[in-house]
């Protein structure tokens, strides 16, 4: 079976990507790994609402989605965020097709609370083949986090870490990369290469892991709980590899784990 890697991506990481996240891209590969890229796109999907002078309300961390939210959110995801990555993948000669999770049924999904929070939605299915037959032309797929209703209705605004993970389980990933500006997670200024869910809830109780760190963090523990059996935090500023061996903090399942 193929090595298949899913890179998830946030919004905010899109705008500054260097040159090495492109480099390991292409490193990843020669490692005889299939990546997958799962992207995200909020702030890019704020400040387009803003200038529509669309007002945006947030429910538990999650964006409320009208009709007309929704319109902003495809035409930002399957829209400039896609293109931008599939562009740039392609300047470094890289092989990938920007498809929203609407295409071809890839990602089906129902409402997480349509009462309350509209068109926001949780995968329920993933059409796993029309992954594998992309990657099997050697395809990296650029995936922005839409679903579509099992009855074709209602697209979904779907959070971009749980796209991810239901995609890496649907494919059989041997791990998601959440890609950060960051090497890992630091304690006392040292990478902690290996951790655990428990672990890192004490770092976050204790204050070692603070700020805009925190989110990756439980979006990582949010993988490992869909099932994954582990999830990285690397950079997408500096070398993925050292040797053979990728750089960055491992969360793993806890009796998986090396102390």
């Amino acid at each position: 079976m193929d090595k298949i890697i899913v890179i998830k991506c946030g919004g905010s990481m899109i705008e500054t990507l260097s040159d090495e996240f492109f480099l390991n891209i292409k490193k990843i590969q020669s490692h005889g790994y299939k990546p997958i890229i799962v992207h995200g796109g909020g702030p890019a999907i704020n400040k387009l609402l803003d200038s529509l002078q669309i007002q945006a309300e947030f429910i538990n961390g999650l964006r409320k989605t009208t009709h007309e939210v929704m319109e902003v959110v495809e035409m930002v995801l399957s829209g400039s965020m896609t293109n931008k990555l599939v562009r740039t993948l392609q300047k470094h000669g890289i092989s990938a097709i920007g498809i929203t999770g609407s295409d071809g049924g890839l990602m089906s999904g129902k409402a997480k609370d349509s009462e309350n929070l509209g068109l926001v939605g949780e995968i329920t299915d993933v059409n796993q083949s029309f992954i594998f037959d992309l990657l099997s032309i050697g395809m990296i797929p650029v995936i922005s986090p839409i679903a579509v209703s099992e009855d074709k209705n209602h697209f979904y605004n779907v959070n971009a870490d749980s796209a991810a993970a239901a995609i890496a389980l649907a494919v059989q990933a041997e791990k998601i990369l959440f890609v950060t500006d960051v090497p890992g997670i630091l304690k006392e200024n040292q990478l902690i290469e290996k951790t655990t869910k428990s672990e890192m809830m004490d770092l976050i109780e204790n204050g070692t892991i603070s700020g805009g760190m925190i989110p990756k963090v439980m979006a990582a523990i949010k993988s490992i709980d869909g099932g994954m059996n582990e999830v990285m935090i690397v950079s997408g500023k500096t070398p993925l590899f050292k040797g053979v061996h990728f750089i960055g903090t491992t969360i793993q399942k806890e009796l998986e784990a090396v102390n």
